[in-house]
């Protein structure tokens, strides 16, 4: 054990503690674990597993008890577990005002090692496991291990039926040549020229030949799209050889996500050049939460009907939105998928991971984020039945993950500053993001303001944020007068052109704060605005509970417009028609002038505003700036510091898993 630097420094750290943090502080702690529950590192949750463990165990050991209460914490902040080698150097404080974190008695890692393997607390049917460095509680070991083998498995397993030439041919069909043609070739990060429609055409051919696929890349690169060819081609090639049409499910981690891949795939459905029986098919199919289509139980929070035991009757698993899966929910769908179907995995592997433990995309797309790895055999597999060139990095003949990993990068959806500026964030290129910024060329606006000033809040209303405020009252004008005409589709087309993002939900630079800030700002433009109650036509609505009978999901909008006769209705847009529905009949709804980032994953707005919470706060990260920055398709204006931005874009996010290094191996550490 390393003991404190100081007795005045022991001292700081085991003083009472303030008023305000007395709700976090384990009052019965002792030793290491009051030291650190004093620092704000670990909270009384925390503490008290790490002591009752120990009590069970029979354990008095502080530094096991410590190494103990870390690993409890490490899911509560996203991490699957805890490297005890960097931890000194992570661990954050949940403090205002925390001491500094090195001086506390942190023990040395081959101390911490020697300790914890000798405890009757680690090893096989024990609550924790030691990997080297790296601690785990065993129910997230288990989870780990268990995601690993079967995508392993799952990867290595190609059909053998593929009808090859049947599937050049439909390929040719779906991504003709002559537009293939006429696509600007993009070079991507392995430096490789190649068209956006090849690379697409290239992830069709992965989907189909490979029973675990992986369609990743940023928004607009045509994922859905993608996937609504890849559909069509299963469906057409079971049709030419005799067999029936494939079962598919259509899943997302959340019930707006599952929404918006029916309307994606629907909407690509009417276009397809396929049979009239394929394209009723693709209508037909339904998007549905991951949660619904495992089945819940009523006697477990944790299982579903749906597992190893009893897999799903589908062919083909989608899975949207990815990105948002956390490790569990990763697991249970695995395991639930047929050895023999196609599991198809889509989403941006740079975008806010899932708020539970885990960054299972990120971890699954590994290195070829930055440019495509398989196994030679598979390429030149992949090769003959895409008819084309694959660019492709060799991987070691027993990594069998990249070869149904394809990355799409030319966006379709955004152009002018944002494309540049999001692909700066995605390297961590701050000088060359703060450039962009600086130079304001029309997409792009910086308004230089501090959320962290005492009169932060008082900003609202001066100059400095007047081009926010423009913004602001001139999308949510529009809005407000469509929706007193009864114009409910024009009401909800104005409240896609505009949203302010922010990192946090409270505080100066919180959506709520920001939501109150433009509602008054509304106000004090728009005559009469609000004098009609809480129900008045104009107000933007956020769905924050799924309600099934009236297919809302939480994270869809809406808004409140006038119905005739002195009514108003709340309007929604589903599967491209609106609904209108008695605000009476919504149990949970909020305004949404403003939402959080996390909030808006799976949106696009024209224009967005992005409000960055002071260079302090855990939650500013490269993937939140990325997020936020391409939600927006025309324009974005971000208010924040310099150190803010920089923080940023200089900090991912770094959660500590194993996930990566088990199925790349080696190659794992070369994401980048």
């Amino acid at each position: 054990m390393t003991a404190a630097s100081t007795p005045a420094q022991a001292a700081e750290v085991t003083a009472d503690p303030p008023e305000r943090h007395e709700a976090g502080v384990a009052r019965r702690a002792v030793g290491l674990l009051q030291e650190f529950n004093l620092a704000g590192v670990v909270n009384a949750a925390d503490v008290h597993v790490a002591t009752r463990v120990g009590r069970l165990g029979g354990v008095e050991d502080e530094a096991v008890l410590l190494a103990t209460a870390l690993a409890v914490r490490a899911p509560r902040l996203g991490h699957v577990c805890v490297d005890l080698a960097t931890i000194r150097s992570t661990a954050d404080s949940d403090l205002d005002d925390p001491v500094d974190l090195q001086q506390l008695r942190w023990p040395s890692v081959a101390d911490w090692q020697e300790r914890l393997t000798a405890s009757p607390l680690v090893g096989p049917d024990r609550p924790m496991r030691l990997e080297g460095d790296t601690l785990y509680l065993d129910r997230y070991w288990s989870l780990e291990t268990q995601v690993a083998a079967d995508l392993r498995e799952r990867a290595a397993s190609w059909p053998d039926d593929v009808d090859e030439a049947a599937l050049t041919d439909l390929l040719d069909v779906l991504f003709p040549a002559a537009a293939e043609a006429a696509d600007s070739p993009v070079v991507g990060p392995a430096g490789v020229a190649v068209a956006p429609r090849a690379l697409q055409r290239l992830a069709a051919a992965a989907a189909v030949s490979s029973r675990l696929c992986v369609v990743a890349g940023g928004p607009g690169t045509g994922k859905t799209t993608t996937v609504a060819r890849v559909l069509a081609l299963l469906d057409e090639l079971a049709e030419r050889a005799g067999r029936r049409p494939p079962l598919v499910a259509l899943t997302a981690p959340t019930g707006k996500a599952a929404a918006r891949l029916q309307e994606a795939v629907h909407e690509a459905a009417r276009d397809l050049p396929v049979p009239p029986a394929t394209r009723e098919r693709l209508l037909a199919l339904r998007g549905t939460t991951a949660h619904r289509l495992l089945g819940r139980r009523p006697d477990s929070q944790s299982r579903f009907r749906h597992d190893r035991l009893n897999r799903l009757a589908h062919d083909v698993v989608v899975v949207d939105e990815t990105s948002m899966v956390a490790l569990s929910m990763m697991a249970r769908l695995v395991e639930a998928v047929r050895p023999d179907a196609r599991l198809v995995l889509v989403g941006d592997p740079e975008q806010l991971a899932s708020v539970e433990a885990g960054a299972v995309l990120g971890d699954i797309v590994g290195p070829a984020v930055r440019g495509l790895r398989m196994r030679e055999g598979a390429r030149r597999t992949l090769a003959r039945r895409a008819g084309q060139d694959v660019p492709a990095a060799a991987s070691p003949p027993t990594i069998a993950i990249g070869d149904g990993i394809v990355v799409l990068e030319h966006v379709h959806r955004y152009g002018g500053g944002i494309a540049p500026l999001a692909a700066a964030i995605r390297a961590g290129d701050a000088d060359g993001a703060l450039g962009l910024l600086a130079a304001g060329d029309g997409d792009l606006r910086w308004i230089r303001w501090d959320a962290g000033d005492a009169g932060a809040t008082t900003l609202a209303g001066a100059s400095a944020l007047a081009p926010l405020r423009e913004a602001a009252v001139e999308a949510g004008r529009v809005v407000v007068e469509a929706a007193r005409k009864g114009l409910a589709e024009q009401a909800l087309a104005a409240l896609g052109t505009f949203r302010v993002l922010c990192a946090h939900r409270r505080g100066a630079a919180g959506a709520a704060m920001w939501g109150h800030i433009v509602e008054q700002w509304l106000a004090a433009e728009v005559p009469g605005l609000g004098g009609e109650g809480p129900w008045y036509a104009g107000r933007p609505l956020l769905v924050t509970a799924n309600d099934y009978s009236l297919r809302l999901f939480n994270g869809d909008t809406g808004v409140v417009v006038a119905a005739g006769a002195e009514r108003v209705a709340a309007a929604f847009e589903r599967a491209g028609e609106v609904v209108l529905i008695s605000p009476t009949r919504l149990a949970a709804v909020d305004s949404v002038h403003a939402m959080t980032v996390h909030k808006s994953q799976g949106s696009q707005f024209l224009s967005v505003a992005v409000v960055l919470p002071p260079a302090g706060s855990p939650v500013l990260t490269r993937e939140l700036l990325y997020t936020a920055v391409t939600r927006a398709r025309r324009s974005v204006l971000i208010a924040g510091t310099e150190d803010a931005l920089r923080t940023a874009i200089e900090r991912p996010i770094a959660r500590s898993s194993g996930l990566a290094a088990r199925l790349w191996g080696s190659t794992a550490g070369d994401a980048g």
